[in-house]
């Protein structure tokens, strides 16, 4: 019987270091951590995260399904995007959304529930914009798993991603306040189970959100 050499990496720890090191670029990548346009050098993505290139090819090529990084003429690179793009993908989130809430409105749990409470609860009382950011994108992830649906999940996450890394210039032009009266009356539909009314109560929310692009690209001269 032969025994593996103890210098051969285990075929299951690559699986694990291309999962991590995907992981880690795609927070990069959506928190800014990279310009658009940017080359991803192997080379220097295996010195940042400190693994080998087999991970970080399968990390890249997983981020290309993902739309957040495309093949140059060097290799990849950070996916550009316009406005163009933001509004498609918001037509894309506001149906599948729609979806979602009312999904979750019929299959939440208490739990799921009382989360999405401590989440609201955390983003009215907050004085921080950092932490009401953070909490709006929290209460959306959890409206999405409360809907028990996991291809819709799936490709929310990919829609937000993509929102995050394509939508950095109109980051700080949302109204909170609005935002937040909007998810109160998202927790109250879902509260009471409608699933009618939680539809159309994110379809108005997302929809505003969206205007506020529109507005924000047209003050800016930018093609739509």
């Amino acid at each position: 019987m032969v025994r593996a050499s103890k210098s051969e990496p285990d075929p299951s720890e690559l699986r694990d270091d291309a999962g991590s090191v995907y992981e880690r670029l795609r927070s990069d990548l959506v928190h800014g951590g990279f310009e658009p346009g940017a080359a991803l050098s192997e080379a220097a993505l295996t010195a940042r995260y400190g693994v080998s290139r087999t991970p970080v090819r399968e990390a890249l090529a997983r981020l290309d399904q993902d739309a957040l990084v495309e093949r140059g003429p060097r290799g990849y690179q950070v996916r550009v995007g316009g406005p163009a793009d933001v509004l498609e993908i918001y037509e894309a989130r506001i149906a599948l959304e729609g979806v979602a809430a009312a999904d979750a409105a019929e299959r939440r749990t208490e739990l799921e529930l009382a989360r999405l409470r401590k989440i609201h609860e955390q983003m009215c009382t907050s004085t921080e914009t950092r932490v009401i950011l953070e909490m709006n994108t929290r209460f959306h992830r959890e409206l999405w798993a409360a809907a028990h649906n996991h291809t819709i999940s799936t490709l929310l996450q990919r829609l937000s991603a993509q929102l995050r890394l394509f939508d950095r210039g109109t980051r700080g032009i949302e109204d909170l306040e609005c935002t937040k009266a909007e998810h109160e009356r998202i927790l109250e539909a879902i509260t009471v189970r409608d699933s009618v009314l939680a539809r159309t109560e994110v379809t108005a929310h997302l929809s505003r959100t969206r205007e506020e692009r529109i507005n924000h690209f047209a003050q800016s001269g930018l093609d739509l």
